[in-house]
């Protein structure tokens, strides 16, 4: 009868504040984004160590971590959050969601891969559409898993590009573009191209530098397409810092080889120039995945639909500054 009674006395924003100490991993972060104070949710979260009977949160160097039975809490507690909203908030799904006055929280995981004026475009899209939301924007990185994170309700929404996305997830195709290469203008290879001798054996011997994958174990799109032909490149830089890329580029001999629109960004600010890559590459698709869990929110339907206008907008700008380029090349929607 006890463990009964206690159980009655859980209520809905414990819940809450359960999931979003396990997510946030910081006492301090958790409170403020439940707009709360550090004492109260420290008080929580001694009153969740006794009715679960364990820590949750331990110290781990300088921060903290949460213990197995967090991580296997923190699905459910996402679940019970948005079957709780589901029930009890029939107006949100039947009324119209009005960005002018919401104050929703959107959080999006994604790298800088598909060009870098995306992520900021997209902020001044949003906050002009609707200036009270929140966003809060996370690295799309080899650490970050973002299933777990997608499945758990740490993000709402990754974007990214993927060969073949998880089936288990939500997509929506953003855009594809045409894989090149961006070297410097100095770099050998242009010549070879003007002359008609750049060689996918040439192309191979070159050397390379790639952005890390931000796939847990994987090698990154071009490596797998590469090795699915029976192709090995000389990759001799990999960058966590995609953005510092064209850079580096620039300074040296290096071959980048990634998506048109991303390469075209730099061509009026640096001394490079874009060339074509000689092995066949599919499109280069990038999407915006998402879980049952927000599928529904009326909130993040809006949200997914401006990433999709964003995706649209920069293609013509891209496009344009872009030079003359085969007719078979193509940056469009799907």
């Amino acid at each position: 009868m006890a463990q009964r009674a206690d159980f009655d006395k859980i209520d809905l924003y414990l819940i809450r504040v359960l999931h979003t100490l396990i997510t946030e991993r910081n006492v301090s972060r958790a409170a403020l984004r439940l707009q709360s104070t550090q004492p109260a949710v420290s008080a929580q979260l001694k009153r969740l160590r006794e009715l679960t009977g364990d820590p949750l949160l331990v110290r781990a160097g300088n921060g903290m971590t949460p213990t197995a039975t967090a991580l296997q809490l923190v699905g459910p507690a996402a679940s019970m959050l948005q079957s709780a909203e589901i029930l009890f908030s029939p107006r949100t799904r039947s009324a119209a969601f009005d960005p002018a006055t919401s104050n929703a929280m959107f959080r999006v995981a994604a790298s800088d891969y598909l060009d870098p004026l995306f992520l900021p475009e997209l902020v001044a899209w949003v906050k002009r559409e609707a200036p009270h939301v929140r966003m809060e924007l996370l690295p799309l990185s080899g650490e970050f898993d973002y299933r777990r994170g997608l499945a758990e309700g740490e993000v709402d929404l990754v974007i990214g590009n993927w060969l073949q996305p998880p089936m288990e997830l939500h997509l929506g195709r953003l855009l594809s573009d045409e894989i090149v290469c961006l070297v410097a203008k100095n770099h050998p290879i242009v010549r070879l191209v003007e002359a008609g001798g750049w060689t996918i054996e040439r192309y191979l011997g070159c050397e390379h530098v790639a952005p890390s994958p931000f796939h847990p174990g994987a090698q990154g799109v071009i490596e797998d397409h590469l090795g699915s032909l029976g192709h090995k490149r000389d990759l001799s830089v990999r960058s966590a810092h995609f953005s510092q890329i064209p850079l580096m580029v620039a300074r040296s001999m290096l071959v980048l080889t990634t998506g048109r629109l991303f390469c075209s960004r730099y061509l009026s600010s640096l001394p490079v120039t874009i060339v074509p890559c000689p092995v066949p590459f599919p499109a280069l698709t990038y999407y915006q995945l998402w879980h049952d869990l927000s599928h529904a929110s009326p909130p993040l339907k809006w949200f997914r639909e401006q990433v999709r206008e964003v995706a649209r907008k920069l293609i013509g700008p891209a496009a344009s500054a872009a030079p003359s380029r085969p007719s078979n090349s193509s940056v469009s929607l799907p």
